[in-house]
């Protein structure tokens, strides 16, 4: 790790891997409670068509793909709520349809799979200073979104229809959760890269779900893996010369793995307890009731 900091861009990429392993399991958690696991890998999808639109017009890929997802991420939250029995191929189309439009925009611009490569899988170490500055103000927007709104959102995540009866607007929380997870996309796409990124919002929270019992529990557990997984990921990959992105992925994988062990270890201890409390219960019980009938015969 100290070898790793002597180079400014892996000291620039480390700090992008804090921020991305806490946003991306924070987004997720709300995503995964409102069972959209996939929904961040079809935003992937649809951000092609941004960062194709962004090299086309020799502007910013990532502004690109960031209008492109936030404006797919409302389509697919309106389609959802709108048709439910169609919305999946609706969906469907819409996600190929966006990736189909990107290499086809890549390749006009006359970049082809080569500039897209760094998008698709990752490429942290060749972030710059003016990238982490963007990526920064976007995770701060994220997570400032998620304090404001972060009671609403678990009360919708939770039952809809209680969320509706209480008055909330449903309607507004549901575009803000998809459209906060296409913000989270933009901001991890150079990192983990567009066909990973799904896997940190969803792999943490996971893991976390194995070992903890509340909502918001599960939260900072599962921040606590991203960041452990994309640092160790982004030191990995430096020292044994992988790419960041899939190592990263990997380590939050293995992560969830030791999670299920010990979560089982965990759950067992659980019962034991409960079983024993009750015991104690019930020995108690049985003993109030003899001194009660000895109170009787005595009396």
């Amino acid at each position: 790790m100290s070898e790793m900091l002597h180079y400014d861009f892996m000291r620039i990429a480390l700090v992008m891997a804090v921020l991305i392993g806490l946003t991306a399991p924070a987004v997720g958690t709300f995503i995964v409670q409102r069972r959209l696991s996939l929904l961040g890998d079809g935003i992937g999808h649809i951000a092609l068509t941004g960062i194709g639109l962004g090299l086309l017009t020799s502007t910013s890929p990532v502004l690109g793909a960031l209008v492109v997802s936030v404006l797919g991420a409302v389509a697919i939250e309106v389609l959802r709520a709108r048709s439910r029995s169609g919305a999946d191929v609706a969906l469907a189309l819409l996600f190929y349809g966006g990736l189909a439009g990107g290499v086809i925009l890549t390749n006009a611009n006359g970049g082809g799979s080569a500039s897209l490569q760094s998008y698709l899988f990752g490429s942290i170490s060749s972030v710059t200073v003016a990238d982490l500055y963007v990526v920064a103000g976007l995770a701060a927007a994220v997570l400032a979104i998620i304090a404001l709104f972060g009671r609403e959102l678990f009360l919708l995540c939770q039952d809809e229809e209680v969320a509706r009866a209480a008055g909330l607007p449903v309607r507004f929380l549901s575009v803000l959760i998809a459209a906060t997870a296409a913000v989270t996309v933009v901001i991890s796409m150079r990192a983990i890269g567009l066909l990973l990124v799904s896997a940190l919002m969803i792999v943490p929270v996971a893991a976390a779900q194995q070992l903890t019992r509340g909502f918001w529990s599960t939260m900072l557990a599962a921040m606590g893996v991203g960041v452990l997984s994309a640092v160790s990921g982004l030191a990995g990959s430096f020292q044994y010369d992988l790419p960041p992105g899939p190592s990263i992925v990997l380590l939050a994988l293995a992560v969830f793995v030791l999670a299920v062990g010990g979560g089982s270890v965990v759950r067992r201890r659980r019962a034991r307890a409960v079983a024993a409390g009750d015991a104690v219960r019930a020995g108690q019980g049985a003993e109030t009731r003899v001194d009660g009938e000895a109170e009787v015969l005595r009396g």
